[in-house]
């Protein structure tokens, strides 16, 4: 599937009366690879769960995201529902409390599939199979009738992967999917998400707090910092000429030289 545009005009959100985000606006074109990096706190994974739909009840939200032609600000749950999966995929930080421990790895690798389409049995395992294969899991046999504590942190989180990308959406958010691996295991993961969106076209948003890990995979970034966009630019521009006192604070924690 093609990516669609997301374009986020004046976004604001609101939880228990206190503004946490103020006049946040963005565009994300078909195949590009969008950084949002920041502190935490500072509004960037709030501003993905509002694309999402991810948001808790209580949040009052104003301003536009269009993803395509479609307003997402006042759909209902069920509507969010429905684009997320097979619109919309998410990448969490943690695979161990992303997966189910319950379940077998082939079947979470398919669940979106099974929500939005009619599926075999027969049609579910090749799909899984697929799947395993893409996400570069070694013997995929194994992999899908595998529970995740029997695999590896590298191994749950590119299950993980999987299942968010099982329906093939075009906009894919990935916040911190690497934090808690390796750094020769991250590597291979962040190799992953830029092959993933070189090949299909799909839009990816890639959030973190680690410049050095952001220059790996972003094309573009944009600086969060107390629930506003403080800079912007191509990743290079950011990393070699920053403007903003937040941003040169982020290179200096990444050692000079991401």
């Amino acid at each position: 599937m093609s990516a669609p545009t997301l374009q986020v005009n004046n976004l604001t959100v609101s939880i228990g009366g206190k503004e946490l985000l103020h006049n946040i606006s963005f565009s994300l074109e078909p195949g590009e690879r969008l950084g949002f990096i920041g502190g935490s706190g500072s509004g960037k994974t709030l501003t993905a769960h509002a694309v999402a739909g991810l948001l808790p009840e209580e949040a009052v939200v104003t301003g536009s995201i269009t993803l395509g032609d479609v307003q997402l600000v006042g759909l209902e749950d069920r509507e969010f529902a429905a684009l997320r999966g097979e619109q919309i995929g998410m990448v969490f930080q943690e695979p161990k409390t992303a997966l189910n421990p319950l379940h077998r790895l082939g079947r979470q690798m398919t669940e979106a599939l099974a929500i939005h389409y009619s599926l075999t049995r027969a049609q579910r395992r090749e799909a899984a199979l697929r799947l395993a294969t893409r996400v570069g899991l070694s013997e995929p046999e194994r992999m899908i009738r595998a529970y995740p504590h029997e695999v590896s942190g590298g191994q749950r989180q590119r299950a993980a992967i999987a299942a968010a990308i099982s329906a093939d959406p075009g906009l894919l958010f990935a916040d911190e999917p690497t934090t808690a691996l390796d750094v020769t295991v991250q590597q291979g993961v962040l190799r992953l998400f830029c092959d993933l969106t070189e090949g299909d076209s799909t839009s990816l948003v890639f959030i973190t707090h680690d410049l050095a890990v952001m220059a790996e995979v972003a094309e573009r970034v944009l600086v969060f910092h107390q629930g506003r966009i403080v800079e912007s630019g191509p990743v290079q521009q950011i990393i070699h000429s920053p403007s903003h006192p937040i941003s040169k604070a982020l290179i200096d924690a990444a050692g000079g030289d991401a």
